[in-house]
């Protein structure tokens, strides 16, 4: 079973996820990701959904238009959890351009 990190561990792994903020009222990770338009955004959330589905841990996230605003949480283990943090690298990697 996946556990909540503790705050050593979230002062360890939080810093390197530039552009992600730590929710401390959902105790989870956001970020916001501007495209260029609709197509581009959309797209992006199809490679996302399917790293997702991959690891079997889905993102709350919404879009609109050329924004996609993302919510990592991990709600098992009742917060923010190792999964959420290798998913947002993931997604990083898919944003920058790179194979995930």
């Amino acid at each position: 079973m996946l556990t909540k990190l503790d705050e050593s561990e979230r002062a360890a792994l939080l810093p390197a996820l530039a552009g992600w903020t730590h929710d401390a009222e959902r105790d989870g990770l956001t970020r916001r990701f501007v495209f260029a338009d609709f197509v581009a955004a959309f797209g992006f959330m199809t490679q996302v959904a399917l790293l997702a589905e991959k690891a079997d841990h889905h993102p709350e996230w919404s879009n609109v238009w050329n924004r996609v605003d993302i919510l990592l949480t991990t709600h098992d283990a009742g917060g923010l959890s190792i999964r959420d943090i290798e998913l947002a690298r993931a997604i990083d990697r898919v944003a920058n351009g790179a194979k995930a």
